[in-house]
């Protein structure tokens, strides 16, 4: 089945929230809505998802994406901890962790994660420039 815009947006059939259709369908939905713009209604539709399948760590990086582009910066460090402690070798999430921390004003924290990802994938010129901003930053702060 072929879903409009109006049926992705809907959340539910029952009064009690849950979304329509599988955990699959709720992962594509919420993964089409943060594609779109539409992080806040992403990250409702992937908490479920997240709840169904507590071990996936795609729907994770799709709940802390949404998470972060909501502004809800310190569920989203939670989300993108939760995904370094399940796979150390995940460079996107120590990055996606280290911002979450920066945003939420723990530049302190956010320094070891931005280094672990530019130690990883020191190509990434975002890795790096992020990493400079926290350390340029901390350095002002100090001086």
């Amino acid at each position: 089945m072929i879903e409009g815009r109006n049926e992705a947006s809907a959340s539910s059939n029952d009064p009690g929230g849950t979304p329509t259709g599988g955990v699959y369908e709720w992962f594509q939905r919420g993964m089409r809505l943060l594609e779109e713009g539409s992080p806040a209604a992403a990250a409702a539709i992937l908490e479920h998802a997240a709840r169904a399948e507590p071990d996936s760590r795609s729907i994770r990086e799709g709940l802390a994406r949404a998470q972060f582009n909501s502004k809800r910066y310190d569920e989203a460090a939670g989300s993108f901890r939760w995904i370094v402690d399940a796979n150390p070798a995940e460079d996107y999430a120590y990055f996606g962790l280290g911002l979450s921390l920066w945003r939420s004003g723990d530049l302190e924290g956010a320094q070891e994660p931005l280094a672990v990802a530019v130690a990883m994938r020191p190509d990434l010129r975002h890795y790096v420039s992020a990493l400079k901003q926290v350390r340029a930053t901390l350095r002002a702060r100090r001086a």
